[in-house]
C-alpha cells in the first residue's frame, strides 16, 4: 500500500527515523556500558521490541501486567514492570514466571511481605526492586528517611523475593523550566541513587542493579556513573514534548497523524478529522513554547507555524490559520506531529509503518491493556 490510499485518521511510523533513534540510544547506552532496558509503553508492540533486542536491549518494561501477558506470548524473555503490582494479582504473576524472567518493584513493607507470603505458599520466587523517589514525588521510598536503608534490608530478607537492587524514575523531569535544570535533575538523581547504595552496602545489604530511566534527561543521566540499566521509553518514537525538552529534533520524530481536512468554515480556520480520540488532549510540556494540541506539518516535514490547533473535540480538530488566511481546502491532507507519542499508540488498533513509498499494517498488541 502506498501513503495516498490510507484512510484517515491514521497514526504513521517513519520505520528510518525510528530505527535510526533506537541506533543512537543504544550507542550511548553502550558507550558507557549501561544495558538498556527498553520501556514498551510508548510503542506496545512486539514487533518493534524485537528491533530494539536487535540492537542490543536486554529486556523490555511493561507498565502493566496485562501488557507482560501480551509481551510473555509473543517470546519476550525478560519482562520488567517497573510499577507496584498489588498482590491481589499474585496468580498473574506466577503464571508469568512461567514463561518469561519478570521482575517489578516495591516501595512499601507491607506491600513486600504480601508477596512474599504469596511466593512462599506458592513454592516460587520472583525478582524485585525496592522504587526510590528522587525527585517525581510519585512512587518510590524517601531516600532520605531515617528508615530508608532498614526497609531496603527488610525486603532483601523477605523469603519468596529475589531482591535485585533499587529502581527510580526522574519524571520530574518533564517539568524542567531550562536544560541546565534538566542536567541538575539528571546529575541529583544518580547522585541520590550512589548515596543510597553506600549506604545499603555499608549496611550489609546487596545491591546488584541500579535502574534508572526517562527520555528526557537520558543525554545527561547516561554520562552519569552508578546506573547499571536505563529504561528510556519515548525515544523510539519521540514527539512535541521531546522536542520542546531539547531531547530530540524534528528530524529525530518519527510518529505523525495523517489527518484529512473536512471542513472550512472560514478562510482562517478548517477542521482535520483527527480529533481527541486520535491526537490526545494532551498539552506540551517543556522549556520551549509549544501551543496546541500539535504541530501540523508543510509537505516537506517542516513545521507550518501559520496553523495552529487551538482546540479538539472527540472526532473534530479545529485549526486556525494565525495570519488570516489558509491555502488548504477540504480534501487535502496534512502529518501531525503530536504532543504526546505514547497515548496516541494505545488509541488505535493499528499503525502504519512508512518504509519508503510503501505502507504496511503494525498491530499494536498490547494496547489498552490496563490490568
Amino acid at each position: 500500500m502506498t501513503l495516498d490510499s490510507l484512510r484517515t485518521p491514521a497514526v504513521l511510523i517513519d520505520k528510518a527515523r525510528a530505527l535510526r533513534n533506537l541506533d543512537r540510544m543504544q550507542a550511548a547506552a553502550n558507550a558507557r556500558g549501561i544495558r538498556l532496558r527498553p520501556h514498551s509503553k510508548t510503542h506496545k508492540s512486539p514487533v518493534v521490541a524485537r528491533w530494539q533486542f536487535e540492537r542490543g536491549a536486554t529486556g523490555i518494561c511493561c507498565a502493566k501486567l496485562g501488557e507482560a501477558e501480551v509481551f510473555a506470548a509473543a517470546g519476550t524473555a525478560d519482562i520488567r514492570l517497573p510499577y507496584p503490582i498489588n498482590p491481589s494479582n499474585a496468580d498473574r504473576v506466577i503464571a508469568l514466571l512461567d514463561r518469561t524472567r519478570l521482575s517489578f518493584i516495591v516501595d512499601h513493607p507491607a506491600v513486600a511481605r504480601q508477596w512474599s507470603e504469596a511466593m512462599t505458599r506458592a513454592g516460587r520466587t520472583v525478582e524485585v526492586l525496592v522504587k526510590v523517589d528522587v525527585g517525581f514525588h510519585r512512587c518510590g521510598i524517601d531516600p532520605s528517611a531515617a528508615d530508608a536503608v532498614g526497609m531496603i534490608g527488610t525486603v532483601a530478607g523477605l523469603p519468596g523475593l529475589n531482591f535485585r537492587g533499587l529502581l527510580s524514575h526522574a519524571g520530574h523531569a518533564y517539568h524542567a523550566h531550562s536544560e541546565e535544570e534538566l542536567r541538575q535533575m539528571a546529575e541529583g538523581e544518580a547522585a541520590t541513587l550512589r548515596d543510597l547504595v553506600a549506604r545499603c552496602r555499608r549496611a550489609g545489604v546487596t545491591i546488584d542493579e541500579v535502574s534508572a530511566g526517562a527520555t528526557p534527561p537520558a543525554r545527561f543521566s547516561l554520562q552519569q556513573d552508578g546506573f547499571t540499566e536505563y529504561r528510556p521509553g519515548n525515544y523510539v518514537y519521540f514527539d512535541r514534548t521531546q522536542m520542546a525538552l531539547g531531547a530530540a529534533t524534528l528530524d529525530d520524530c518519527a510518529l505523525t497523524v495523517l489527518a484529512t481536512v473536512v471542513s472550512k468554515p472560514a478562510k482562517d480556520r478548517v477542521i482535520f478529522d483527527s480529533g481527541s480520540k486520535t491526537l490526545t488532549n494532551d498539552g506540551a510540556r517543556g522549556f520551549t513554547p509549544a501551543l496546541g494540541y500539535g504541530l501540523v506539518l508543510r509537505d516537506d516535514m517542516t513545521a507550518d507555524t501559520n496553523l495552529l490547533i487551538e482546540r479538539l473535540s472527540e472526532e473534530h480538530a479545529t485549526v486556525k490559520a494565525l495570519n488570516g488566511s489558509t491555502n488548504l481546502e477540504p480534501g487535502d491532507r496534512v502529518r501531525i506531529l503530536p504532543n504526546h507519542s505514547c497515548v496516541v499508540s494505545n488509541l488505535v488498533d493499528q499503525v502504519w509503518v512508512l518504509d519508503g513509498d510503501l505502507v504496511e499494517p503494525l498491530e499494536i498488541a498490547a494496547r489498552g491493556r490496563i490490568t
